[in-house]
């Protein structure tokens, strides 16, 4: 070994401890917060302080540039573990809410199997709950509820909608006529890329394995492929495990370089959707519906149908104005067997325990020919922290 090696090997022995380090007082952080969280239920305190958030950002920045390191950096870093504290302070809050709901063991049903973007987001939802993770991969939406329906799974995973593709109708159209509730929800991102199981180029493929939703997603680099033979799969699982099986240079499955790797598939191309931006928001159902702490920002989806008059979809939403009550997705569906006339489902943020939206339920039940709570839950999108004094953090 020359001198320079010896000395890069020393080098990346230091960075490699300071690491552990690093990891050790990330762990100790999280168990502060956690103490902060059990605070918070006794003093029934909200979750978030964002002033606070802002208060403590700006003074890592300031100490940050004193010590080489950017606001940029310093900002990103602590995005990422604010949103963790956030996180895992409202997950002990829902669990002292919901003391039954604690399992040993949580049987979850999810589209696809190991690898798929439900696969993915069921581990990432999991890691913050108790009990140990039972999977059950399902080849229909269909089959995860009635999995959940029939207690063969204590909850199930549905992806809702897409940023690049739009709503997933089948989901809602189902949703509708089951008696499960929704109990959370998480955002996913999305990064497509080529999956391949042995050496080739893109010029060799002659057919491709995905989704239907991910080759809508992708639209735009298919139509610049030309003549190669898309073949849908039930899910983007299915289609890595129909590319590993081949090992065929001429073939390759769109999936996340993530789940590609539990195949053995490597990704020749990324970043295959048309927007680049892509993520899926994934809801989870169970039988029985949870209790959300009004510490805790919440969401409820409602389904509702209106009565067949002139402005009878405003006046509706008007309830939800009045009581300033934010709605974040409105989407309308046929009613089947009724010829032009449309069930609305509507995202709205809010908790049923509190006292506006308790007043717009009321008001929205005696204007409506159909009324039903899909479901309260937590909302996992945390908003960055924003800090008002950057220009001021510059001069400084």
């Amino acid at each position: 070994m020359t001198d320079y090696q010896h000395k890069l090997e020393q080098i990346r022995r230091d960075i490699s401890a300071l690491d552990a380090e690093l990891l050790e007082l990330l762990a100790k952080r999280q168990q502060f917060t956690n103490q902060v969280a059990r605070t918070k239920i006794d003093a029934h305190m909200q979750v978030r302080d964002t002033s606070r958030e802002e208060q403590l950002l700006i003074k890592l920045i300031k100490q940050g540039q004193k010590i080489g390191l950017t606001p940029q950096y310093v900002t990103q870093l602590f995005h990422v573990i604010i949103e963790d504290s956030v996180l895992n302070q409202q997950m002990l809050l829902a669990q002292k809410a919901n003391p039954d709901n604690a399992l040993p063991l949580n049987r979850v049903a999810f589209l696809g199997d190991k690898g798929s973007y439900s696969y993915l987001a069921t581990q990432k939802y999991f890691s913050r709950r108790p009990g140990d993770l039972a999977e059950m991969g399902c080849q229909s939406f269909d089959e995860i509820i009635q999995a959940v329906e029939t207690n063969e799974a204590d909850y199930g995973v549905l992806p809702i909608e897409n940023t690049s593709s739009g709503s997933i109708n089948e989901v809602y159209d189902l949703l509708q006529h089951t008696h499960l509730s929704i109990i959370g929800e998480l955002t996913h991102p999305v990064e497509h890329a080529m999956l391949v199981a042995t050496d080739t180029e893109i010029s060799q493929l002659k057919t491709l394995y995905a989704h239907p939703q991910v080759f809508s997603q992708c639209s735009h680099f298919l139509a610049e492929l030309g003549n190669i033979e898309v073949k849908p799969t039930d899910s983007t699982s299915a289609a890595m495990l129909r590319v590993s099986e081949l090992a065929d240079p001429q073939v390759a499955a769109i999936g996340s370089a993530a789940g590609g790797a539990l195949y053995g598939l490597s990704p020749i191309k990324s970043n295959l959707a048309n927007q680049k931006e892509n993520h899926s928001r994934f809801i989870v159902i169970a039988r029985k519906a949870v209790r959300v702490p009004l510490q805790i920002p919440a969401k409820t989806t409602l389904v509702m149908s209106t009565v067949q008059k002139p402005g009878a979809l405003v006046e509706a939403l008007t309830v939800l104005r009045d009581n300033n009550i934010n709605m974040t997705k409105l989407e309308s569906r046929p009613i089947n067997g009724n010829p032009w006339e449309e069930m609305f489902y509507i995202d709205v943020e809010g908790n049923l325990q509190d006292g506006p939206m308790q007043k717009a339920m009321d008001a929205l039940r005696g204007m409506t020919r159909y009324l039903k709570v899909l479901g309260c839950y937590p909302t996992e999108e945390v908003s960055p922290t924003r800090v008002a004094a950057a220009s001021a953090l510059r001069e400084g």
